[in-house]
């Protein structure tokens, strides 16, 4: 498995990299949260570990990833209040860590993470083809009629997939969130919209009107069966 790691302190930054390393990942270190997240569908990880300092705005932090990426999130942090602890982690945070921390006991709480994160492994999925439009989760590919596949990002695939077998259901927007983020937020109404407006980018034909994911106002998003 992989982990990238975001951390500004030089020394620490070694620290929690023998640490990922002991817990069983390969590992990888930037300074620069936007640039990892940029180059991220180039090689996705399975775990973001960011180290942040005090002057830093962890909330800030956790929506930015959670717009993005689903990979499990571990923050490394200075003493919060525990409302803020408890916000951190409603809002996507998988686990939590405030300095200073021990290293062993923080190798053993990655690995439990890691354990309980194991679900079905995406090449067991099967394909799913509807109304022309086929999802490969093994190569994480959409293919619209004979058009060449295209890739997804992660949150891409795992939205398009929650549509597909559900198709025919409006799935409310809380729904989304909770099978796509794996959380929930009554806020992230922005997210939903964003994400897809990207994935209707990728499979429609004139995403202003889209054949396959549609909108019901006031409720949520739905997959037509419908052939076009």
């Amino acid at each position: 498995m992989y982990a990238m790691l975001v951390a500004d302190d030089l020394d620490e930054k070694s620290i929690l990299s023998l640490i990922l390393q002991r817990a069983g990942l390969a590992v990888t270190t930037g300074k620069d949260l936007d640039v990892s997240i940029q180059s991220w569908s180039e090689r996705p990880a399975d775990l973001l570990l960011l180290a942040l300092h005090e002057k830093q705005d962890p909330m800030s932090y956790v929506r930015r990833v959670r717009a993005e990426i689903s990979a499990l999130l571990i923050l490394v942090v200075d003493p919060l209040p525990e409302g803020m602890l408890a916000d951190l982690l409603e809002k996507g945070a998988d686990m939590i860590v405030t300095r200073p921390f021990g290293v062993r006991l923080f190798i053993a709480q990655i690995r439990a993470l890691l354990r309980r994160a194991g679900g079905i492994p995406i090449f067991s999925i099967p394909t799913l083809s509807i109304a022309g439009l086929t999802l490969d989760p093994s190569t994480r590919t959409v293919r619209v009629g004979t058009q060449a596949p295209k890739r997804l990002t992660h949150l891409e695939f795992r939205l398009l997939y929650t549509l597909m077998i559900n198709r025919g259901q409006v799935l409310p927007v809380d729904v989304i969130v909770e099978h796509v983020w794996e959380y929930t937020d009554t806020g992230s109404r922005d997210l939903v919209r964003g994400l897809i407006s990207r994935l209707r980018n990728k499979i429609e034909e004139d995403p202003r009107a889209p054949r396959y994911i549609l909108t019901v106002p006031g409720v949520g998003y739905t997959f037509s069966q419908q052939e076009g």
